[in-house]
């Protein structure tokens, strides 16, 4: 292992599809709940749209 030149945990294309897919689905499960769902259906609504986020991102992004 070289500590000179540490590898990145995960590149940056990476980095970015899944921070896209985080906010993503913060978004869907709070405006889940503040559309007068419950807290369990908001956080099954953001596990749905992070994987369709991720999917997506991952295809548009080159």
């Amino acid at each position: 292992m070289n500590s000179r030149n540490p590898q990145p945990l995960v590149g940056q294309r990476t980095a970015i599809i899944l921070l896209l897919g985080v906010l993503t689905a913060v978004g869907a499960g709070v405006l889940t709940v503040l559309a007068g769902g419950t807290i369990a259906s908001g956080i099954l609504a953001a596990g749905v749209a992070f994987a369709g986020a991720v999917l997506f991102f991952h295809t548009i992004i080159a």
